[in-house]
């Protein structure tokens, strides 16, 4: 852990670079081309690149060496948006599409390589701990980056957020490029060099999953979920707020995304205390049990209650989201190394497949129904999935102690012995 807070700090600058671009190329979009199609258009570029990017990341990742992978995304990132900031006027709206392949498919290939290193770079034993500082350290930079984004803009103009965007991101790489890390497991550091150590991994990823995972499958499946309400919610946010006072949208949103983080902080201070203090790690239950609260509180929050319960419910699910995200990473971290990015590339993709496609629809949807309908329809799959986990950890937990029970050799009493 001796390095891991100053790599947890560049994360968290490039994670502010990350959320002040979305924003400000957001807005910029519909600016310079004066249309919400051309709007919605570049934000489904860049889902369909964190889709798409997922699968590449995870042959990328178990393939080649991942500090250098995260190091040349950053880069490619601040590249792509200083030849956006250095590109005449005229000629900035047709780079914006190729600017969302770039960032998109680069921010989704750093993350995959970062969480996939963790054991690496801290220890298996610390991967917990590890996990929860990245999850604060992305929570604040969201809550900087959303809060400053509109201030940089107006204030500044959009040169100097590109131009600051981009400072990030030249940071980040600089401090990864700097920092004596290893991102890999010692035995692959040679066998995974290059694209042909990739097939071992793609055919032990299928097998795992098909054979000898359906619990890990379906805790990917509950993220695809979980995105399919994160998604309902941050579209119905802003909607939702507008009715609480339409003179300050802008008030409960703040509130909201504050008091979330908060939650967040605060489950990665408990979970780090209790892993240390016990040394076991929360595994599938209460990763399924976590999710459900999340959704719960989520649900709650739009659900009309007066400000401060309202306040109080956004924080047990910013408190319920950080800790299963933790608990979920660090799940698909006791992977094998060489197997490992492979995992990460495909959570990746379902997450996003689900936000996106959550994006779209909540959309649609709330043009003709509340936002707690939606978010409550949206969130309310999740939580049903999660009880369908639930449901198969106790089965499976059941038959795992009736058969260590058994006698061994299967020499069980017949229908006829004891009888006399």
């Amino acid at each position: 852990m001796r390095y891991f807070r100053l790599l947890v700090l560049g994360n968290g600058i490039s994670a502010y670079g990350s959320y002040l671009n979305m924003v400000a190329l957001n807005v910029f979009v519909y600016d310079a081309t004066g249309s919400a199609l051309a709007a919605g258009l570049f934000m489904a570029v860049r889902l369909a690149t964190n889709v798409v990017s997922g699968w590449v990341s995870g042959r990328l990742v178990s393939a080649y060496d991942r500090k250098r992978l995260m190091v040349g995304a950053d880069l490619g990132q601040a590249a792509a948006l200083l030849t956006l900031l250095l590109a005449p006027d005229g000629a900035r709206t047709g780079l914006l599409y190729a600017l969302a392949v770039v960032t998109g498919g680069c921010s989704t290939l750093s993350q995959v390589a970062l969480r996939s290193s963790i054991p690496e770079i801290v220890g298996a034993e610390h991967r917990v701990r590890a996990n929860g500082l990245l999850v604060t350290g992305r929570s604040l930079a969201m809550i900087a980056g959303f809060a400053s984004s509109g201030l940089v803009v107006a204030e500044l103009g959009y040169s100097a957020a590109f131009a600051l965007d981009a400072a990030t991101f030249l940071v980040s790489a600089t401090v990864l490029f700097l920092l004596p890390v290893r991102t890999r497991a010692a035995e692959a550091d040679g066998a995974g060099g290059g694209a042909g150590g990739s097939s071992a991994a793609a055919r032990f990823t299928a097998r795992m999953l098909l054979g000898t995972a359906p619990v890990l499958m379906a805790m990917i499946a509950v993220r695809a979920v979980d995105g399919l309400g994160s998604s309902s919610h941050n579209v119905a946010l802003p909607i939702y707020s507008s009715g609480l006072d339409p003179d300050h949208p802008a008030t409960f949103i703040s509130q909201f995304w504050a008091t979330w983080a908060i939650g967040n902080i605060v489950a990665q201070q408990v979970i780090g205390k209790v892993t240390k203090k016990t040394g076991r790690t929360p595994g599938e239950r209460a990763f399924a049990l976590g999710a459900c609260v999340m959704s719960a509180g989520f649900i709650l929050v739009f659900s009309g209650l007066p400000t401060v319960p309202a306040i109080l419910a956004a924080l047990v699910a910013g408190a319920a989201d950080g800790f299963t995200e933790i608990v979920y990473v660090s799940r698909l971290q006791t992977a094998p190394d060489d197997q490992r990015g492979r995992l990460f590339g495909l959570s990746a993709s379902a997450e996003n497949t689900g936000f996106g496609l959550g994006m779209l629809v909540s959309g649609a949807l709330l043009e003709a129904f509340s936002p707690l309908q939606v978010v409550a329809a949206f969130h309310g799959l999740a939580i049903a999935l999660c009880l369908a986990l639930l449901l198969l950890l106790v089965r499976r937990g059941r038959t795992t102690r009736r058969r260590a029970a058994e006698p061994v050799g299967g020499d069980r009493p017949t229908v006829t012995e004891g009888r006399g």
